[in-house]
């Protein structure tokens, strides 16, 4: 074995290879959704797909110049990296660019960049450092609040600059800490938190306040060992109400009136065709227009009209959906979940808590860009802008999932060398 293969370790050729296609099936459908012909140059910078390209080229030499980086820089450093993360995010709120209602980009003539994507990976990277520690216990409360405040601090900062989307992407480490060994309650509390804000948008404080008592009155007189326990039932009933009764506050007063809309549109208490609810109307007609095996690459009507805003950025899944149908989409959907078990897999193999930790990291954040993208695509969730990985054009979020992917990539190349 020589010496650079002995450094770089043994990658793993799936997920190389998985990273591969995505980038390739990205760009294309970038290409098509944004050149004016099939003969279009592909190296014309002045157009996104151009420009994609040269991102493209830049991500792979990011790639694998983490291959030759030594893998243990990464522990050693990983609360350095995210200080420093921290830093730029403060930064961006002082001498930041605004683009398009969020003052999170940092402008250097023609280029932008968008310290909140790359916040991601530190964040993986402190969490994973944090409970890798021995002393570390997730039944603990100082672990816990220790855990949150790292993920809160990065989404605080990015809730400041005005980009939700990006600042709700940092639920995702919850899927970490319950891998951990946090409690399945407060998953499950969160569920049920989330089902009670749907329903009290829906049908007001008082109806779900009733059903509420009600579900309480019953669970108490049929199931004998809930009496038992029945201050532990009113304590959640307590707490249940209080919750009910300030999501009518929170929903008015804490969102912003767009995102108010967004999601009145999303459960169908507004219809609004031509304002909030247009880019969704838009990408579920070409999404639906594709049927089975889409209209042929280049031949989508809506796609290459451009019927659908940011349809190369956060709604490039309706590009695939009409150009290549249910059997396309469905390719994309199976090479993500393909990506996503992988690095599981090899969490699991892992030698090392900290390589452990931070590859449920990665697939946590790369598991809740997907979903949330398919999903506000096809009217599933409230658009909050999340891109979809590897497919949505931008230099700063192919560049951070790029170098999310590879630090593990090149942690899992060296587990071997782990006693």
């Amino acid at each position: 074995m020589s010496k650079r293969e002995s450094f770089i370790g043994s990658p793993d050729w799936i997920l190389l290879v998985l990273y591969m296609v995505l980038i390739v099936y990205g760009w294309l459908s970038i290409y098509s959704a944004t050149a004016t012909s099939e003969t279009a140059k592909v190296f014309e910078l002045s157009e996104r797909y151009g420009k994609q390209l040269l991102w493209i080229g830049m991500a792979f030499i990011l790639g694998f110049s983490i291959l030759l980086i030594d893998a243990k820089f990464f522990s050693a450093f990983a609360y350095a990296i995210y200080g420093i993360m921290l830093v730029v995010l403060m930064a961006v709120l002082v001498v930041g660019t605004t683009v398009a209602g969020s003052k999170s980009w940092f402008q250097f003539g023609s280029f932008a960049l968008q310290p909140g994507e790359f916040a991601k990976f530190a964040t993986a990277l402190a969490l994973a450092k944090y409970l890798s520690l021995n002393n570390v216990d997730m039944r603990s409360m100082k672990t816990k609040l220790m855990a949150m405040a790292i993920i809160g601090a990065p989404a605080l900062l990015i809730l400041m600059q005005n980009d939700t989307g990006s600042a709700l992407v940092y639920v995702a480490f919850i899927l970490v800490l319950f891998r951990e060994g946090l409690s399945g309650i407060t998953i499950v509390s969160g569920i049920i938190a989330t089902i009670l804000f749907i329903v009290t948008v829906i049908f007001g404080e008082i109806y779900v306040a009733a059903v509420l008592v009600a579900l309480t009155v019953l669970v108490f007189l049929i199931f004998k060992k809930v009496r038992k326990n029945w201050s532990g039932l009113l304590v959640g009933m307590g707490l249940s109400l209080i919750f009910v009764f300030s999501v009518h506050y929170t929903f008015n007063n804490v969102l912003e009136e767009h995102q108010r809309v967004r999601i009145q549109v999303m459960l169908g208490l507004k219809n609004d065709p031509l304002g909030a609810g247009y880019n969704v109307n838009q990408a579920k007609i070409a999404i639906g227009s594709g049927g089975l095996t889409g209209k042929g690459y280049f031949k989508g009507m809506l796609t290459r009209n451009h019927f659908v805003p940011e349809q190369s950025t956060d709604f490039i899944f309706c590009t695939i959906g009409e150009e290549r149908g249910f059997i396309g989409s469905g390719i994309l959907v199976l090479l993500f979940l393909a990506l996503m078990v992988r690095i599981i897999q090899l969490a699991e193999r892992q030698r090392s808590p900290f390589s452990r930790i931070y590859g449920y990291g990665a697939a946590s954040i790369l598991f809740f860009h997907f979903a949330i993208n398919i999903a506000m695509t096809i009217g599933l969730a409230p658009v909050v802008g999340i891109p979809l990985p590897f497919f949505s054009y931008g230099g700063s979020s192919l560049w951070a999932f790029t170098i999310l992917l590879f630090i593990f990539i090149k942690q899992d190349a060296n587990r071997l060398n782990v006693l």
